[in-house]
């Protein structure tokens, strides 16, 4: 049996997006806006990332591996430890992902929006 997926699966979440590119960023907030999703962020650094998670209600993240250079790894220990899930976003694959990570969804780039819905959905069977 095949479950169905529907926007209102997401409508409702504040979704925290870590990207730091511009044009990604506004495909994200249009593609989560579709779903009826409040965005949080973008946030084009760790810093504003962390802060993001550490003071904002966060249901689900979307995450760049490399964000201005540095690795995303603080952000994402920081949402594990508040059992926040997310999906990590990358042009390299899961191969880039450290392994204490590997069981989390990976959206490859270039996505499409219904890929972004599936794994949205991916991280929140993860960590529910």
């Amino acid at each position: 049996m095949t479950e169905s997926i529907t926007s209102s699966d997401l409508s409702g979440l504040k979704i925290l997006v870590v990207e730091d590119e511009a044009a990604i960023s506004l495909l994200l907030e249009d593609m989560l806006l579709d779903f009826g999703c409040e965005v949080i962020g973008p946030a084009a650094r760790l810093s504003a990332a962390l802060d993001a998670v550490a003071n904002e209600k966060v249901d689900l993240a979307i995450l760049d591996v490399n964000v201005a250079g540095e690795p995303i790894y603080p952000v994402a220990e920081a949402l594990a430890q508040r059992s926040i899930p997310f999906v990590f976003s990358t042009g390299y694959g899961s191969a880039g992902i450290r392994d204490t990570f590997r069981d989390r969804p990976v959206l490859q780039k270039p996505f499409a929006q219904n890929d972004l819905k599936q794994k949205l959905l991916m991280a929140r069977k993860v960590n529910p």
